[in-house]
């Protein structure tokens, strides 16, 4: 319950943003970059550090980095609500996704060695994944009815009281005997020299800063000349002078990881295809869900002219389809494996952003005659391939890495969250905005989504994970089928 509450109010304040940019947009002057910044500060920041994160649960424990986590969410998120420029808003949500980094893969690592019984496990990673379903769904919802009734500034309000229940919660319920410390064997104890202060100084001193910062800065820079080019087009210095130094920054990252004695991606884990393919999936994924939240809201408010509330209940449907994908998914998983769940789902989603990019073609259009529809589908093929390409990424994974592959999963969604919103508003606004940007941009993501089905393809059949040795099996994802 407590991993599930943390993995909601992080993923939550991924969308519930959307809904109230315009009201920030009016209140704190920002133009349509600075809207962007506000959802990429956190995304950045999110899919930079969370490798980082990841690692931090294996080596200083799931329980010192689930405190730290909530806490560095918790007091952004107050600050956050008080800023008066949009900068200090930004620079707030930065710190925010630096706290989710840490938290969001706690919370899954936590899962995964609370439950190690294969069927409980299988359940507890739906509900998990559910969570995180209904958190991004839900998000409009929320953000619709806070800004409408309260002002924007309680979308970010709202988690303080939800992070220090969490506090208090996790200080009494979670368990501080947890794999850290030396980071070599799950078996390692906090408690046990691991958990003392050595020991967790030790893990610390293991963390890769220097790929953490390598990763985060190249992101940023790619980030930074994808939308400046929506403003100064595509011949400015600037432009090309980020997108070099994010290449080169990214560059920088692969070399430290080849030399660091404690890589925060070690290439081991990489080469494992199941791994390699299920990460190159959810960055797809990402790219496309992440775009096409961000552009119905301003399509809702800017286009049809819906106020923040209507906004946020237009997207109440696609909570329900994503939420329901993600149940059925989890029941058929241990009888087809992620293959042919995450193809299905992912040629749903594609038939609807193909039918929703039609939105572009006049710009008086209809919620129910022109997004309903594709919008459910869209939707409910996200919820469908959520859980079992997330099972398919962290199959086989030893419990001492449990953090890294988790961090793996949710840095390849956010990344791709984060270049898919700055590529698909570049396309909107050199498409001249308004419902034509939109649809042009829906019309890139369904391409997003066309190639994570292809992609899906690369994933092993059953048969073939449970013709692997035992120490090999992903029975842990799939019980009743090793």
């Amino acid at each position: 319950m407590i991993a599930c509450t943390a993995q909601f109010m992080v993923i939550l304040d991924v969308s519930v943003m959307n809904v109230a940019l315009p009201a920030m947009r009016a209140e704190l002057r920002l133009g349509p970059a600075g809207q962007q910044w506000i959802v990429n500060a956190y995304t950045l920041a999110f899919a930079g550090l969370l490798l980082l994160g990841g690692r931090a649960a294996d080596l200083v424990g799931t329980r010192r980095a689930f405190l730290a986590g909530v806490t560095a969410f918790t007091l952004a998120s107050l600050a956050g609500g008080f800023a008066s420029e949009g900068s200090l808003l930004i620079a707030a949500r930065g710190v925010q996704g630096a706290g989710g980094a840490v938290l969001a893969p706690a919370t899954l690592t936590l899962i995964m060695r609370t439950f190690t019984e294969p069927a409980a496990r299988t359940r507890a990673m739906g509900a998990w994944s559910a969570v995180m379903a209904a958190g991004g769904a839900v998000g409009g919802v929320v953000g619709g009815v806070l800004t409408e009734y309260a002002g924007w500034r309680w979308v970010l309000f709202v988690n303080v009281p939800i992070g220090a229940g969490l506090l208090a919660a996790a200080l009494v319920c979670v368990p501080a005997a947890e794999a850290a410390g030396s980071g070599t064997h799950a078996g390692v104890k906090e408690g046990a020299g691991a958990g003392t202060g050595a020991g967790a100084a030790g893990g610390l001193r293991r963390l890769d800063i220097p790929g953490a910062v390598s990763v985060t800065a190249g992101l940023t820079a790619l980030v930074h000349g994808t939308v400046a080019s929506g403003t100064h087009g595509w011949d400015a210095w600037m432009v090309w002078g980020s997108l070099v130094a994010g290449v080169l920054l990214l560059a920088v990252f692969v070399a430290v990881e080849l030399r660091a004695a404690h890589p925060l991606v070690p290439l081991a884990t990489l080469r494992r295809r199941t791994v390699a393919t299920a990460n190159l999936l959810v960055f797809c994924m990402g790219a496309a869900a992440f775009s096409m939240w961000f552009m119905l809201s301003l399509y809702f408010q800017q286009v049809l002219g819906e106020s923040a509330l209507v906004a946020g209940l237009c997207f109440l449907p696609g909570s329900v389809a994503i939420v329901a994908g993600a149940q059925i998914s989890t029941r058929l998983i241990a009888r087809t494996g992620p293959r042919p769940l995450v193809l299905t789902g992912m040629t749903t989603s594609t038939v609807g952003f193909l039918w929703m990019s039609r939105i572009g073609a006049h710009d008086g259009g209809d919620y129910v005659t022109d997004v309903l529809g594709p919008f459910v589908l869209a939707t409910l093929g996200a919820g469908l391939s959520m859980m079992p390409v997330t099972a398919a990424a962290t199959s086989g994974t030893p419990p001492h890495e449990a953090g890294l592959a988790s961090g793996l999963v949710n840095t390849s969604r956010q990344m791709g969250g984060a270049l898919g919103l700055a590529m698909l508003g570049t396309v909107a606004a050199h498409a001249g905005g308004g419902a034509a940007g939109y649809g042009r941009a829906l019309l890139v993501g369904a391409a997003c989504t066309a190639a994570a089905g292809a992609g899906a393809l690369a994933l092993p059949r059953l048969r073939e994970l449970s013709r692997r040795e035992p120490n090999q099996r992903e029975t842990n994802r799939f019980p009743g089928k090793g």
